[in-house]
């Protein structure tokens, strides 16, 4: 028996090994400088999409995954709605893959505004909204958000991951310097290099090395911003605000927030990090948050002072190009926003399994990284494939959980990431926690 394991978990690092040496190949090709090329001599790869370098790893992950004997964790289908549970396949799973943190998608008030708004102003506002996709729930819902941050105004964009793009695209340019946290959101590094501005990196959370690279760089460029997220959704930290809006103000920048997973979810009554770190919500200058997580619905939103706001409402392409968020997703950001004031005891029982959950696994001497132990806790495992067979066999026992893998990660980091819900009971948490530590 001993034997049969050994010989198993050979097979499974040798290929391992293989699958990491043809992504870094395929790594290595996709990076190699373009050369000059004689008209009659252009090779097959600049012209079919089957050779191009990001569907050549796809299909190097997918054969890798079928020689382990491991199913695909990616575009299961939800068959109704995901909370602390969902359906997939026939089959009723407790589930840590959704961002539905307060239990309000779904909620029956949230789906009654959403509905309501939909019979009167119909599924899309059908334009532009400076042109003639404006309604009058739109600035109900801007108005909503400035209040609960405590600033001037906010706007809303049709996406999260365009927020960010068209946010960064706009407002720097090639003058300028922005700085960002190493783990910051892909939609922050490719607004980064839309803008045109200089890109500069600091290790994760490490605000003496932020520090260094101010003192170093910021009299060489005309408008600098920094950009930390609230709470970082790989590994389940977060910043020393007040460092951050004390660098910001000795070194004269900007400092933006991205608050896609910590609104609603950090401080006593989920207003974010500012609650939570006790600074003023002025202090920061631009305010990221997405619609999809807390608040029920989808798209992105900035909020900050007035010329801020009306700037980007007018001028920012990823708002002024596209079309306006439909009413019954505002309404169900509206309604959310209402009952997360109203019954603050879901952040609060969101706190409370949270810290139960890390808790009880650090018992069972599982690593979880730098996670602080709010809504989102990864188990770090240390390589892909046993991420991913044991996300398997999670699955194959009724636990959905997604395994993180190289490389969207180091490998030495792969991990199953854990999204909790308030809805989670202390039950869910030892049945699921029991099975992972039978399965190691």
């Amino acid at each position: 028996m001993v034997a049969k394991k050994l010989s198993r978990d050979l097979k499974q690092k040798l290929i391992q090994q293989s699958l990491q040496r043809k992504l870094k190949q395929a790594e290595t090709d996709a990076a190699r400088p373009a050369v000059s090329l004689k008209e009659t001599t252009i090779p097959d790869k600049f012209y079919r999409f089957d050779q191009h370098p990001g569907y050549i790893q796809m299909q190097i992950i997918n054969r890798g995954a079928e020689q382990l004997g491991v199913e695909s964790p990616f575009f299961r289908v939800h068959e109704g709605l995901a909370g602390a549970t969902t359906v997939i396949a026939g089959r009723e799973l407790i589930n840590f893959a959704s961002y539905n943190y307060l239990s309000l998608s779904g909620h029956p008030e949230v789906n009654q505004a959403a509905t309501q708004a939909m019979e009167r102003y119909g599924t899309s506002v059908s334009a532009s909204r400076i042109v003639s996709g404006e309604r009058p729930i739109h600035r109900e819902l801007e108005h909503a958000l400035a209040r609960t941050y405590g600033v001037d105004d906010a706007v809303v964009f049709v996406s999260g991951h365009a927020t960010n793009v068209s946010t960064l695209g706009y407002l720097f340019g090639a003058k300028d310097l922005i700085i960002h946290d190493e783990y910051i959101h892909n939609s922050s590094i490719v607004g980064a290099q839309l803008s045109g501005a200089r890109r500069l990196s600091f290790p994760h959370n490490d605000l003496d090395a932020l520090e260094h690279l101010l003192k170093e760089k910021r009299h060489q460029f005309e408008r600098v911003v920094i950009i930390v997220e609230g709470l970082y959704s790989m590994d389940g930290d977060f910043p020393d605000l007040k460092r951050l809006v004390q660098l910001k103000q000795q070194h004269r920048v900007f400092l933006m927030v991205d608050e896609a997973h910590s609104f609603g979810v950090l401080g006593n009554s989920g207003k974010g990090l500012r609650e939570l770190a006790d600074v003023d919500a002025t202090d920061v200058d631009i305010w990221m948050g997405t619609l999809s997580k807390t608040l029920s619905g989808c798209g992105g939103f900035i909020a900050g002072e007035s010329a801020l706001v009306e700037n980007l409402r007018h001028l920012s392409p990823g708002f002024l190009y596209s079309v306006g968020i439909p009413a019954p997703i505002a309404a169900a950001a509206i309604k959310s926003l209402e009952i997360m004031a109203r019954e603050p005891d879901r952040v609060r029982r969101l706190r409370s399994i949270s810290e139960y959950f890390i808790t009880q696994t650090r018992a069972l001497k599982l690593n979880t990284g730098d996670s602080r132990g709010i809504a989102i806790i990864p188990v770090i495992l240390g390589s892909s494939v046993n991420a991913a067979r044991i996300s398997s066999a999670l699955f194959d026992r009724g636990i959905n959980v997604q395994p993180i893998l190289y490389p969207a990660v180091p490998e030495k980091s792969a991990r199953l990431r854990f999204f909790l819900s308030c809805e989670h009971t202390q039950e869910q948490i030892d049945t699921t926690l029991n099975t992972l530590a039978s399965l190691l």
